[in-house]
């Protein structure tokens, strides 16, 4: 039997109960996980990454296979359910441990991350700058199992944080209805 491909993808996008969804509708994604990275701490726990001493990002890994949904669509998607221009935070959620970031696992994920911010930069959908850092991968520590798939076990806290939040108008205003 043939082995699949399978790569990593790991992005910070504010917090990680609306960034699974998104992704893990599409097709020739494997897994996608909620978790902690770019911290200091060695597997931190939630209440730890939120006291904002750790130095983690909340975000999710993706594994996914670059033949069915590339990389390039993976970053086009991201910039989607995201405030790009937002260096505080995400939405009502503020803190280092919400800010966005991209986490690039080899050069070429780099150079098309940073190729894709520099036309979103261009493309005129943002007054201000974008400010989302592309950072080299640190380790990856999955969140509590409360936490994972948490918009399949909670549907509808899911769906009143997401609109609470001021993330659903934001993504509609900026990309409209099916994003």
């Amino acid at each position: 039997m043939e082995k699949k491909n399978h790569e990593l993808a790991t992005f910070a996008g504010g917090c990680f109960w609306c960034m699974v969804k998104p992704f893990d509708e599409q097709p020739g994604i494997v897994s996608v996980v909620s978790g902690y990275t770019g911290g200091n701490t060695e597997n931190p726990t939630y209440e730890q990454v939120c006291s904002e001493t750790t130095g983690h990002f909340e975000a999710v890994q993706i594994t996914f296979d670059p033949d069915i949904f590339p990389y390039e669509k993976l970053l086009q998607l991201y910039w989607q359910q995201i405030d790009p221009t937002d260096s505080g935070g995400q939405f009502y959620d503020r803190g280092q441990s919400y800010q966005t970031a991209i986490f690039y696992h080899n050069e070429g994920q780099k150079k098309l991350a940073e190729e894709s911010k520099k036309k979103l930069g261009e493309s005129g959908v943002f007054k201000k700058p974008i400010v989302t850092p592309i950072l080299p991968a640190k380790p990856f520590y999955p969140a509590e199992t409360y936490h994972q798939d948490y918009y399949k076990k909670n549907p509808e806290r899911y769906n009143a944080y997401h609109v609470g939040s001021g993330r659903s108008a934001f993504i509609r205003n900026h990309w409209g209805e099916k994003k």
